[in-house]
């Protein structure tokens, strides 16, 4: 069975993989095209938001936690839109 992780320490888990998606190196010749590097931060991004996806659904949470876990996936997004869907120009 699996163990329950408190809300902050789900916070904390997923700011941590948002910061390892940031900080994996763009491979020089195919960029971030490169499907190794994108699966990569899909990856990370995708195991940060279903650490806290269901946050501001539950009842256990404060009001405060429920805003920040929805900030937080909002930056999820963003950080992908970020390093993976740049223009080609």
């Amino acid at each position: 069975m699996s163990k329950v992780i408190p809300t902050e320490e789900r916070i904390d888990k997923a700011r941590k993989l948002i910061e390892k998606a940031r900080g994996i190196q763009v491979p020089e010749d195919t960029g971030y095209m490169d499907f190794s590097y994108a699966a990569q931060v899909k990856d990370l991004l995708r195991q940060a938001n279903d650490l806290i996806k269901f946050i501001p659904m539950t009842s256990g949470p404060s009001a405060d936690m429920k805003a920040e876990a929805t900030q937080l996936m909002k930056d999820i997004k963003a950080t992908e839109k970020e390093l993976l869907h740049r223009s080609l120009a």
